[in-house]
């Protein structure tokens, strides 16, 4: 796993002692689905945290169950073996309140053929200091069990500073320009597979159950000499559908991973096209100001495609919603590689068009070029003049028009200035903005 240097503590245990609600007290913030009903954690959950000047991956896993038939089940322990495989230390999570399970006893033999570092996390222990029952744990032969409540907080600040007197010798920080993906799309479309064919290993359960992928997971990846976090996140919904309480807060989780994206891959199943629940994803994914890639998943399973059947499907979507001739296309196959390696390279281009500065000298002699091909239109009786423009922000570009009577330029025009930024300037997969202002003396 590639992290850039910082270290990495997995969090494993049987289902149900408390172990997104430890992930979640130890980041200081609700990341992990935490529910009564066991087995809600299915995949590798990843966030960054920090204490003391030291920071950390934190891996919240699924519940490890030994000895079982269910194919969920050997998927999750696929997971648990790959994230003990992967960490610098593990945190092994027992609850107190039920005592030691045999399967407590299965998890601490594993643990000690992995020859990790292991801290005994003896959760739900609310009457601390005065609680007798994390000293049973000392049978299952994995030292002192720590003593905490992740539900109340109480000794999570000790359990910090034991886990940072532990990790290794403090790595590199997140460089300055890491980019955020956000793999979004309708469930079962292939996201899943499309990350794990993107980072080169199998980090997110993929099964054929549709719903699989229920939390936002983190995962870090080196591409260019670039540092990327993918979210792969939970499928989206029409709300209408969204009946379990899960599903609700998967929707909302997925929600939160566009907001902090730079960029937002949409996923969309070749075989059944762009559905207006996937317009209305890369729609929000555009208005919240993340730049955007579509990736057509399953191109491989399309008989009798011709080089202009993407093309024709392109320019349908486009009628729809003409934003769409301004987001990068691109038709892979998580499960052959095909043009996977393209998403990467997508991802950084819209990234650094997103980032993109020009210069004021530059932005107004691309507004002369437009002003001279057309004037904006003028009302009876007022004289419509635009003054001058600069570049107010990035991320996503945004732009400053000075005119003598910004309230009278019609959206239509709008339109023609962001084309003409856009054909000077392309902003690949980015959203642009265009603001109009009246000149100082004049609002004075």
């Amino acid at each position: 796993m590639t992290t850039a240097g910082v270290p990495t503590v997995a969090i494993v245990g049987r289902p149900n002692v408390g172990k997104s609600t430890l992930f979640n007290r130890l980041i200081g913030r609700r990341e992990a689905i935490v529910d009564a009903q066991a087995g809600v954690t299915r995949d590798r959950h990843f966030a960054a945290a920090e204490w003391n000047g030291r920071r950390f991956w934190l891996v919240d896993t699924g519940g490890l169950i030994f000895d079982t038939g269910d194919s969920m089940n050997r998927a999750i322990r696929v997971q648990v073996e790959q994230a003990v495989a992967e960490c610098d230390l593990v945190l092994f999570v027992v609850d107190v309140q039920a005592g030691v399970h045999p399967a407590d006893a299965d998890i601490a033999r594993y643990l000690r053929k992995a020859g990790r570092p292991v801290i005994l996390v003896a959760n739900k222990a609310d009457h601390l200091p005065d609680d007798p029952r994390p000293l049973a744990f000392y049978e299952i032969g994995l030292g002192d069990p720590f003593a905490v409540s992740a539900a109340i907080g109480k000794s999570s600040g000790d359990l910090l500073d034991r886990i940072v007197s532990l990790l290794p010798a403090a790595g590199g920080i997140e460089p300055e320009d890491t980019v955020h993906v956000a793999v979004v799309g309708r469930p079962n479309v292939g996201k899943s597979s499309l990350v794990n064919a993107l980072v080169g290993a199998e980090r997110v359960v993929v099964t054929d159950q549709p719903g699989t992928t229920r939390d936002a997971i983190d995962t870090p990846l080196d591409h260019a000499g670039r540092h990327l976090v993918f979210i792969d996140t939970a499928g989206l919904r029409k709300r209408s559908k969204v009946n379990e309480d899960l599903e609700f807060y998967s929707t909302l989780r997925t929600a939160r991973a566009m907001e902090r994206a730079d960029v937002c891959v949409l996923v969309v199943d070749a075989a059944d096209g762009m559905h207006a629940q996937d317009l209305k994803i890369v729609t929000d994914a555009w208005e919240r100001g993340a730049g955007v890639v579509v990736a057509v998943n399953k191109w491989d399973l399309i008989p009798e495609k011709d080089s202009n059947t993407a093309v024709r499907g392109e320019k349908e979507l486009i009628a729809r919603a003409p934003f769409l001739a301004f987001i990068p296309f691109v038709y892979v196959s998580a499960h052959t590689g095909q043009r996977v390696a393209k998403v990467l390279d997508l991802i950084l281009e819209v990234a650094d068009a997103r980032q993109r500065r020009i210069s004021t000298a530059e932005v107004n002699r691309v507004l002369e070029t437009l002003l001279e091909r057309q004037q904006p239109p003028q009302p009876v009786g007022e004289s419509v003049r635009l003054l001058y423009a600069s570049q107010i922000g990035t991320a996503p570009p945004r732009f400053a028009i000075v005119a003598s009577h910004p309230e009278a330029i019609p959206e239509s025009y709008t339109r023609y200035l962001v084309n003409g930024f856009r054909d000077a300037w392309a902003f690949t997969g980015a959203p642009l903005d265009i603001k109009f202002r009246r000149k100082r003396r004049e609002r004075r």
